[in-house]
């Protein structure tokens, strides 16, 4: 049975944080905030897939009350959220994400990312598809205030 899942994800711009998108840091002034890593990206695709199978979302399996997830990296997460996948007996068709900032320009990462990405849930880099673009300074993005991210995935439950 083919499912199809759709995944959101914001985070706020701060000082002395790190940038990580994608699994990837990125060089940039601000970092996003949040109680793990803040990779919005991660956190879109994740919510996506979760979403995908009807188990919740992120927030149901590495809830930000839970000291343990604290700094911890997305990418472990979505190692985690593949291994909840593979119980359901879940495959991934593919992924299609898009990353909504300002600054910095993603260009330079996205082939690092979708490779992350692909080698975290065990799919080929060709399932994954990654697009940035502005806000054209318009709204908390545009004015840098904040980095958002959707994601919509396919996957087919046997």
């Amino acid at each position: 049975m083919l499912r199809v899942g759709m995944g959101y994800d914001v985070h706020q711009l701060v000082e002395e944080r790190k940038l990580i998108i994608g699994g990837v840091e990125i060089p940039h002034e601000k970092g996003l905030l949040g109680h793990s890593d803040a990779d919005v990206l991660l956190h879109a695709i994740m919510d996506a897939l979760i979403g995908a199978i009807g188990e919740g979302d992120i927030g149901k399996h590495f809830p930000d009350t839970d000291e343990k997830y604290k700094g911890v990296s997305s990418m472990h997460l979505l190692r985690c959220v593949n291994e909840l996948l593979k119980e359901k007996k879940a495959s991934i068709h593919n992924i299609d994400a898009t990353i909504i900032a300002q600054r910095p320009k993603m260009a330079p990462y996205i082939s690092k990312m979708k490779e992350n990405i692909a080698n975290a849930l065990d799919i080929q880099v060709s399932q994954v598809n990654i697009k940035a673009t502005t806000e054209e300074k318009l709204g908390f993005t545009g004015s840098e205030q904040g980095i958002s991210s959707q994601a919509v995935v396919l996957v087919d439950l046997i």
